[in-house]
């Protein structure tokens, strides 16, 4: 591997052991001439939401030019162009080794577009369609790496299993997403319960949570869940090097589900984190637990 590559590769280890340190642990779990693999498809979504949000001091007008400056030069690498980017070259060589398909990529650089002009969604559906992209793309982009029994059962399965996360990202991360200008709660939803996008400001502002606001979100944990469920059987389906990874991060990030129903789902009260403790256990647990072993469902839907 020459070096600019190698560069590139710690590049996208590095983003993703700063900012997806759930995932991160769990890919330790993989054989290492994976792990780059997984770590060059976290740097590429992670970079395109750093243009994103990580830049609130520009105008949305300067940051879509960012983006499409950025979303063009992986285009044109995957045209043989060379490019030069910190992290790009490893994505387009994951990419190419493992011939991922290329509409799953365009689809997640047009879900980061959205998030720079849609601040809520009106139903569930809209935010499904906006989850095509940045949640159901990324199981089906990550697959092919992971390997499978069978690609096509496990298809499915992967797709809800980018929605499980990211639905628990959005219920998590109310509070910081409100900052941002944006809820991914539908407005159908808020509706439903009686909750106002104000109110949810004033429980921001108060670090408090109205009952009103913890049915809302009891509810969305449910809908969570639910895709979970689905998620589980293509876990047994991944080859058996990969099962512990995925076993591990489904763990925890449906642990996250229960940090948020042991606060009584109040959001706003604190960030709901799965102690560190707890991560290790986990983790253990999924490296010695034999192949085919099925994962526990967070929550109700498990029994």
């Amino acid at each position: 591997m020459d070096t600019d590559l190698t560069v590139a590769y710690d590049r996208c280890r590095e983003l993703h052991r700063r900012h997806g340190r759930t995932y991160y642990l769990a890919t330790r779990l993989l054989p290492a001439w994976k792990r780059r693999h997984v770590h060059a498809l976290y740097g590429f979504t992670r970079y395109a939401d750093e243009i994103v949000d990580r830049t609130d001091d520009l105008p949305p007008a300067e940051r879509a030019v960012r983006l499409d400056d950025w979303a063009g030069r992986f285009m044109a690498g995957l045209h043989g162009e060379r490019v030069d980017d910190p992290l790009l070259p490893a994505v387009l060589h994951t990419i190419a080794v493992f011939d991922l398909d290329r509409d799953d990529f365009a689809l997640f650089l047009k879900s980061m577009a959205m998030d720079l002009t849609v601040t809520s969604y009106p139903t569930y559906a809209h935010l499904l369609d906006y989850m095509e992209g940045s949640a159901a793309a990324i199981g089906t982009m990550m697959l092919p790496v992971l390997e499978s029994s069978d690609s096509v059962a496990a298809r499915e399965p992967a797709r809800q299993l980018g929605f499980a996360f990211q639905l628990t990202n959005f219920i998590r991360d109310v509070a910081e997403d409100l900052d941002r200008g944006r809820t991914y709660l539908p407005d159908e939803d808020l509706t439903r319960f009686g909750v106002t996008r104000h109110e949810l400001a004033e429980a921001r502002a108060r670090g408090s949570a109205t009952p009103a606001i913890r049915a809302l979100i009891a509810y969305e944990v449910a809908r969570a869940q639910a895709h979970y469920a689905a998620a589980a059987p293509g876990i047994t389906l991944l080859a058996p090097a990969s099962q512990a990874c995925i076993r591990t991060a489904y763990s925890l990030y449906g642990g996250i589900l229960d940090e948020v129903a042991a606060q009584d789902y109040d959001v706003f009260a604190r960030r709901a984190v799965v102690p560190q403790r707890r991560r290790l256990s986990v983790a253990a647990r999924a490296l010695l637990a034999p192949t085919g072993t099925p994962v526990v469902v967070p929550g109700p839907a498990a029994t």
